[in-house]
């Protein structure tokens, strides 16, 4: 099982990223999915998760209406489109998936871990 996220690079302040992670080795198509980042000398902390059908969908305050988590469960593929930049955005971006069909916004409830993206904001 392994979860490949890419997307990943540097980008000016204001523009934009979409990241994508795609499983292999299982389908995903009834877990959650999420989004989590880790910026240098700080905590692994969450950016956005999707249910398993895309009908709950959670975000972290600082990304919201800039960030939109998306799943192609035929592809067994999540994305994160990111708009509007922000230096503080800069982080490695690790997508996650979580056994069950529901969300959860604690990091220890996601089973398996992609191996992280960078995203460098550049002001």
């Amino acid at each position: 099982v392994q979860l490949q996220a890419s997307g990943g690079g540097l980008v000016q302040a204001g523009g934009s990223l979409r990241l994508s992670c795609a499983a292999s080795g299982r389908t995903f198509s009834t877990y959650a999915r999420g989004w989590f980042r880790q910026a240098p000398g700080k905590e692994r902390e969450l950016v956005a998760v999707i249910n398993w059908n895309g009908d709950s969908i959670y975000y972290q305050d600082s990304v919201k209406g800039r960030f939109t988590i998306s799943r192609d469960n035929a592809k067994n593929t999540v994305y994160l489109q990111m708009n509007s930049l922000k230096p503080e955005d800069t982080a490695v971006y690790y997508c996650a998936a979580r056994r069950g069909l529901l969300v959860s916004l604690r990091r220890e409830d996601y089973d398996y871990w992609g191996q992280g993206t960078e995203v460098t904001v550049s002001s």
